[in-house]
């Protein structure tokens, strides 16, 4: 055995032996160095403040021997500017960005297509870790600074800061009827300081979104996890966290004074459980079927769960809201609410001329109701009204 564990140490100093350690000062350095990087390589960009760059980053790495792209120092790497490209697109597997800080940049759209700060793209394993994103303004609507896109599977944004952004969505999960990433986990990030959009309609502020059309694309299976953030006065738009797709998890995340909730505007199958929700509008608010909310503790807000009307009950047919229905209401706390849990709020919203009837062909009146929900365990504290069904 000794002599097994020996020879094992012996393969990793030589693997290691090989890696090397490059740092770079600009864009073209690391681009030049791109094609030559490996399994366990490491790359340091040099402290300094730099116009967004613009480099795709493909190796296949390992999970014993990682690439890693980091700041020298952390926080001292700062890229400021207009973004009209996507700066740091992944593709390959096993890599880690850490570090970096994105401060006072512009998104904006060049030639059709819009600036990203970060992309996941198809990739496998790989992680963003400990980077700062710092007033940073869209300058269109629907412009995120963070996307895990394609069929990439195990991809990890954390340990990230999200702070006094505008006009953005923050980190979304894109869902396609061709592409959809697996796996994802967002965890243990920091969203806060969102003031509300200055879009017309209110729309395209979200912190964390799984899924952009719930409607035709609703029931695609995301399996994202989005696990212990934390979101203090979000208030970029009604949905904090939007979920737009089916069976993923909103476990132990934190939201502070938001004007705005946990948001299952579409999908279905998902958990909602041991969320902290305190101060702001309301708790949580739920469309769709076979939810699983639970174990949350949501307090001085108007209203706590609110579970939606539709303008239809099924998973199978097109409805701009499909009706909350199958979902279970379990062993949550509810205090210092007006109403603990509302049962059929938006009840016959006409819907007429809001949204494309060709593009979804759904039924305008809002008038199925909530249907087979089962509400147990739940402990309500000073509530004006515990449970009001409509």
């Amino acid at each position: 055995m000794k002599h097994l564990i020996f020879s094992a140490l012996l393969l990793l100093g030589a693997a290691n032996a090989f890696c090397k350690s490059y740092l770079v000062h600009n864009e073209k350095e690391l681009t030049d160095i791109l094609p030559s990087l490996k399994a366990g390589d490491k790359v340091r960009i040099a402290n300094g403040t730099y116009t967004p760059w613009s480099v795709t980053i493909g190796t296949a790495a390992t999970a014993s021997q990682p690439l890693t792209i980091e700041a020298e120092t952390k926080g001292k790497v700062i890229f400021k500017g207009d973004a009209g490209r996507t700066s740091f697109k992944i593709t390959g597997s096993y890599i880690v960005l850490r570090g970096l800080t994105f401060e006072d940049c512009n998104l904006v759209k060049v030639e059709k297509r819009s600036g990203l700060l970060v992309e996941m793209n198809n990739s496998q394993h790989c992680r963003m870790t400990e980077c700062t994103f710092r007033r940073v303004t869209a300058k269109s609507q629907y412009m995120p600074l963070v996307t895990v896109s394609g069929n990439g599977e195990h991809n990890r944004v954390d340990h990230c800061t999200f702070s006094h952004n505008a006009d953005n969505m923050d980190v979304t999960v894109k869902v396609t009827k061709d592409n959809t990433p697996q796996h994802t986990l967002i965890d243990n990030n920091l969203f806060e300081n969102k003031n509300p959009v200055s879009w017309k309609n209110g729309n395209g502020g979200e912190c964390v979104q799984i899924g952009q059309d719930p409607i035709l694309l609703g029931t695609v299976s995301a399996t994202a996890i989005v696990r212990e953030n934390r979101f203090i006065r979000c208030n970029g738009e009604p949905e904090v966290i939007s979920n737009k797709s089916s069976n993923n998890q909103y476990i132990k995340n934190q939201l502070e004074n938001c004007i705005g909730e946990i948001v299952m505007r579409g999908g279905h199958d998902c958990v909602v459980d041991s969320n902290t929700i305190k101060g702001g509008s309301s708790g949580i608010r739920v469309n769709g079927t076979g939810h699983r909310i639970t174990h949350n503790r949501i307090s001085d807000v108007k209203t706590g769960i609110r579970l939606m009307y539709g303008m239809t009950k099924s998973k199978t047919e097109t409805g701009f809201y499909v009706a909350a229905g199958n979902c279970v209401i379990a062993n949550n706390r509810l205090e210092n609410t007006t109403t603990g849990i509302f049962i059929g709020d938006s009840k016959n919203a006409d819907w007429t001329g809001k949204f494309d009837t060709v593009r979804y062909p759904s039924r305008v009146m809002q008038d199925v109701a909530p249907y087979d929900n089962t509400l147990e365990g739940n402990v309500f504290v000073h509530a004006g009204s515990e449970v009001v069904k409509q």
